[in-house]
């Protein structure tokens, strides 16, 4: 969006520093600055800081409102943007506060002072250094910072700080699982009370109510006001209800749903009640009218509760469906990997209607399963092993035998001419057990068979 032609942005800006300081800078040279940028500013002792731009145009003018800060009281500036010596010297300048701050703390123990250092702050140009303690009195540190300064060198400032603003700056992990609000967003801390968790129907348990800091957590001022604002129906002084069937003493009450539950003596039911309920009934025991009972139960609809299941939360199916798709895909290479030995279902799927294979001569055996299994030809089958056919070129001549020593027994015979048969098997000419279709058993040399046809094969005609 285009500003106006007369629009003169906001000379003011909020520059970020260690531990969520945050103060207000002029920007008097009119630097395009952007939020994250690293700026050079002045600080109140001499010498320059390094910060962060945090926002800058209007919202400046907003955030100023908020903290009730006038334009006339900020009289710091910007002097530039933070060049690439500024932030090596910034960056050396961090890195020794951690050494700095155990040093601190050894001296102090020497000193037996009752003072906690608890952070050291370096300013950019690595000049000065303000230490952070906490402690429970006035503590005379003048020994102190004579020692730091032999040690150190540079000018020393101390500061002293609550507990909270000490959990603020040294940060961490809430009981609620969320980085502390103190450290991230909360700059104002108030008074809490006891009393809010009262309020709140919270136990008055000090190991759960305290935060880091030691002190009352101040999320319990949350939603304080909703509570407030829930109690001012529920009526008072309700602890002990006069019927005609025994006092009905209060054991619960639900502020939100405004419903409230009594109990008679010797039973352990529960009764609930309505607030409208209530206070009738404790109007009549002021006119000194008693009831017979408290009347009704009060039927509470309570809605089931939807539970999402893995797969509707994330939206997968299976957590092993990739393993599926693997094993599967295992599967169909594994079956293509494997010979192509048994034909059976194709030579089953190919033989013509009625077509039978002869009869064999007593003693002759199949060399595999399917021969087994096969039932008598007739004459004129035709085989099913187009491959064989295109290989041999044409049909076999009359009555020419095929010679048993041929390496695939599934191959079958091709069609031959009209009145062509096959010649009978001899006698003794079986092939050796276990020679069937494997073709690691077709490298192995054959034993003599003196029965064997050893006669090469009649020419083809051409």
């Amino acid at each position: 969006m285009d500003m106006p032609t007369n629009y003169k942005p906001f000379s003011i800006v909020e520059v970020k520093f260690k531990g969520s300081r945050k103060e207000f800078y002029h920007n008097n040279d009119n630097i395009y600055l952007e939020a994250g940028e690293l700026v050079a500013v002045e600080t109140t002792t001499g010498g320059y800081d390094i910060g962060h731009v945090s926002i800058t145009g209007e919202l400046v003018r907003m955030q100023m409102t908020k903290r009730h800060v006038k334009e006339a009281d900020v009289v710091k500036k910007i002097y530039r943007r933070a060049t690439p010596a500024d932030v090596d010297k910034w960056k050396i300048a961090k890195d020794m506060e951690w050494e700095t701050m155990h040093k601190t703390r050894t001296m102090a123990l020497d000193l037996n002072l009752s003072m906690k250092i608890s952070d050291v702050d370096y300013q950019g140009d690595k000049t000065k250094a303000t230490f952070y303690y906490t402690a429970e009195g006035r503590v005379d540190f003048r020994e102190l910072i004579k020692k730091m300064a032999e040690a150190f060198r540079i000018r020393i400032e101390m500061r002293q700080i609550g507990m909270r603003q000490e959990a603020s700056r040294l940060g961490g992990i809430g009981s609620c699982g969320r980085e502390l609000c103190c450290s991230t967003w909360l700059t104002d801390f108030k008074t809490v009370s006891t009393s809010a968790a009262r309020y709140q129907n919270l136990s008055l348990n000090t190991l759960k109510l305290a935060g880091q800091c030691g002190k009352l957590k101040c999320c319990l001022n949350y939603e304080l006001d909703t509570y407030m604002d829930a109690l001012k129906h529920i009526p008072d002084n309700v602890n002990v209800l006069r019927t005609e069937k025994g006092d009905a003493r209060l054991q619960k009450t639900d502020i939100f749903k405004k419903i409230m539950w009594f109990s008679y003596p010797r039973e352990e039911s529960w009764v609930p009640m309505p607030i409208a309920k209530v206070k009738e009934i404790q109007q009549q025991n002021r006119e000194g009218i008693i009831p017979a009972d408290l009347g009704e139960m009060v039927e509470i609809e309570t809605k089931p509760v939807k539970v999402l299941d893995y797969e509707n939360v994330v939206g997968q199916d299976s957590l092993t469906r990739l393993d599926d798709r693997r094993n599967a895909g295992n599967n169909q290479n594994r079956n293509k990997n494997k010979p192509n030995n048994n034909n059976k279902s194709r030579n089953r799927g190919n033989r013509p209607d009625g077509a039978q294979a002869g009869p064999r001569p007593d003693g002759a055996q199949g060399s595999n399963r399917q021969q087994q299994q096969q039932g008598p030809r007739q004459d004129g089958a035709q085989g099913n092993n187009n491959r064989q056919q295109h290989q041999q070129g044409g049909n076999r001549p009359d009555g020419g035998n095929r010679p048993q020593g041929n390496r695939d027994g599934n191959r079958q015979q091709g069609p031959r001419p009209d009145g062509a048969q096959a010649g009978p098997k001899q006698e003794g000419g079986n092939r050796p057990q276990g020679s069937g279709n494997n073709r690691r058993n077709n490298n192995r040399p054959r034993p003599n068979n003196p029965n064997r046809n050893d006669n090469p094969p009649p020419a083809r005609p051409e």
